[in-house]
């Protein structure tokens, strides 16, 4: 309870016994004696109430916590891109895969939750199921899956596939409509084949590109988004196949940075790699020049580069966590000045709105 809701119920209580004594309601002229308010009562009983009331928030909160499950669905942004957003679902105990891919649908669960500037990915009233088996995903979908732009095909496959790849039993996807395989998606002929999965690439960027059979894919993540509301976007590249140094090609990549201005990259251009990457039981050790250090005056790495470099890395095949040395020296500390004493590995969920 506040000073000042403290002095008006003490004013009026006390303002109260004087009128009831004055005007003799108890026996005439005879004062009656009423006890003055205890404050320290009242503020207990405040104290005691404003705990109560904290516990029941952090009840809810656990329950919420119990009930509910991190999910990331690939939804497209205003720039057209095809981004991971971690929001919250319904806990199920089983259909995992088949509750993400309902969220993807227009007009469907996900309209209540879905951030500002994004949008859905499957037509209106598409209804879903998903089979697993050996680590192959068949997602089957109404004959509404057709209801969709051409020019959303590509994003649309990308959506489902990367939707469905997070799940750790899930390696491919397969797409069928009303029990029947598909081949090719069935608006503009995409190939889908024996099925797609993350190697098959997502946001593809072939700018300056000449000869695409003599390049591989490498998918690397840029910064989307506007200040205050900024997010990882994953972009699959097409490098050369003469380099041999995937690792040192992707750090290549987010140095070089995006084709397309909407995005951004949050490596200066004079950072470089001092040695040849390191492998080793799923860890990889970079040694870099001090230009990662960007502005920081002491050995930081900023929580945005480390967050790019180990997303784009850990991309690749066999690779768990990133070790970052500079000029040799692995003493150096996170933005908030902490030991970075162990490897940084992947983030659980990405863009958890805490970006």
């Amino acid at each position: 309870m506040s000073k000042a809701t403290k002095i008006t119920v003490v004013s009026t209580i006390l303002a109260s016994s004087v009128l009831l004594s004055g005007c003799g309601l108890f026996g005439g002229d005879e004062k009656t004696s009423i006890d003055p308010p205890k404050n320290v009562s009242l503020e207990d009983d405040a104290t005691k109430i404003e705990k109560e009331n904290s516990k029941k928030k952090e009840i809810a909160k656990e329950t919420a916590g119990k009930n509910s499950v991190q999910t990331e669905l690939y939804l497209i942004d205003k720039s057209g891109y095809v981004v991971p957003q971690t929001l919250t679902l319904p806990k199920k105990s089983e259909g995992f895969a088949k509750q993400a891919l309902e969220y993807l649908v227009d007009n469907g669960p996900v309209s209540n939750i879905i951030p500002n500037g994004f949008r859905a990915v499957l037509p209106a009233d598409t209804e879903v199921s998903v089979d697993i088996k050996d680590g192959v995903a068949t997602a089957d979908f109404s004959k509404e899956f057709k209801n969709y732009k051409k020019e959303d095909e590509l994003k649309i496959l990308q959506s489902i596939t990367w939707t469905l790849t997070q799940f750790d039993t899930v390696k491919k996807v397969k797409i069928s409509m009303n029990g029947h395989e598909l081949k090719t998606m069935p608006v503009n002929g995409t190939p889908i084949g024996d099925g797609v999965s993350r190697m098959s690439g997502i946001n593809l960027d072939t700018n300056n590109v000449t000869d695409i059979s003599n390049t591989k894919a490498l998918t690397v993540y840029y910064i989307g988004g506007e200040t205050g509301n900024n997010y990882y976007v994953p972009v699959t590249k097409r490098v050369s196949e003469t380099k041999n140094d995937d690792v040192a090609a992707v750090v290549d990549e987010l140095v070089k940075g995006p084709s397309n201005s909407s995005l951004l990259t949050v490596f200066a251009p004079d950072v470089k790699l001092t040695e040849t990457p390191e492998m080793n039981d799923g860890k990889v050790t970079l040694n870099f020049n001090k230009n990662i250090l960007g502005s920081f005056k002491e050995n930081k790495v900023s929580k945005d580069m480390l967050d790019a470099l180990v997303l784009s890395l850990t991309e690749q095949q066999g690779i768990k966590s990133v070790e970052v040395k500079v000029n040799g020296s692995a003493k150096l500390l996170n933005e908030d000045g902490k030991k970075l004493s162990e490897p940084v590995t992947r983030p659980e969920k990405v863009n958890t709105g805490s970006y």
